[in-house]
């Protein structure tokens, strides 16, 4: 491979770059109210800012794999940041921003085909796949800042209810992705600690590890346990179940707005 090449192969896409484009311009109307539609530059902005979040879940997952001895990672595009070089850009981004849309709910996304055979050493395995979930954290903790901070002085209310609402795709999307279900990220982190035979056994599972976290949650109790673990992390972090409410109200413009965010805004 060429010097060139692998510059080439690490040169950030002009898709991405876009995309945090959106990001920004769409952050700045909710900031200064300047669009005509609130609701809708929240939408633009959280989404937007989500799929940021995806790309860099994703290039964390191959950026670890590279430092690790896979070599084979940037031919594949997965460092220039491109949601459309993963392995399914469909399970990658389309179905996490469509449970955004439905659920608000932050669905781990996937994924990157790492050369496994190529790594060596059971903790480089767990640090490549425990990369992804601990990006989804640090995105919470720079989304949550101004809360923890105490640092909210001058954020106006729809900017802080967006950020709120972003966070807690954040922290969903990382607690999800660190259950330990073979085909999510937790699994991943263990599964060079397992013997071979039990590793066997569950490997046929992974396809459908997301779908019966997924049909967990539709059980009532299992979902109120859950979501009020991520509320308390949330508070923990300074934002309140309120300010998240209100975000995920913004979100969805193409909805009659709850006049009580507006009332508290």
């Amino acid at each position: 491979m060429t010097s060139a090449t692998a510059r080439s192969d690490r040169r950030i896409s002009p898709v991405f770059l876009g995309i945090a484009a959106v990001t920004a311009v769409s952050g700045w109307a909710v900031w200064t109210d300047f669009a005509e539609q609130p609701g809708f530059a929240t939408f633009l902005f959280v989404t937007a800012a989500w799929v940021v979040s995806l790309c860099l879940h994703e290039y964390a997952h191959a950026r670890t794999a590279l430092h690790s001895g896979d070599i084979s990672i940037g031919a594949k595009g997965y460092l220039t940041l491109n949601p459309f070089a993963y392995t399914h850009a469909l399970l990658s981004i389309v179905l996490p921003v469509l449970f955004v849309i439905m659920g608000g709910i932050g669905l781990p996304g996937g994924a990157v085909f790492i050369e496994r055979g190529r790594i060596r050493g059971r903790w480089r395995h767990s640090l490549i796949s425990a990369a992804g979930p601990l990006t989804n954290v640090l995105f919470a903790l720079v989304c949550t800042a101004p809360f923890w901070l105490d640092a909210l002085d001058g954020v106006p209310v729809a900017f802080r209810y967006a950020l709120g609402f972003l966070a807690l795709l954040q922290v969903t999307a990382a607690i999800l992705n660190s259950v330990p279900v073979p085909g999510l990220d937790g699994y991943g982190v263990i599964e060079p600690w397992l013997s071979h035979s039990l590793r066997r056994t569950v490997e046929p599972f992974a396809p459908f590890g997301l779908i019966a976290v997924f049909g967990l949650l539709w059980v009532p109790e299992v979902n109120a346990a859950f979501f009020d673990a991520i509320d308390a992390i949330l508070r923990s972090l300074g934002v309140s179940e309120f300010e998240t409410y209100c975000g995920l109200d913004a979100y969805r413009f193409w909805q009659t707005p709850n006049p009580v965010c507006a009332v508290n805004g």
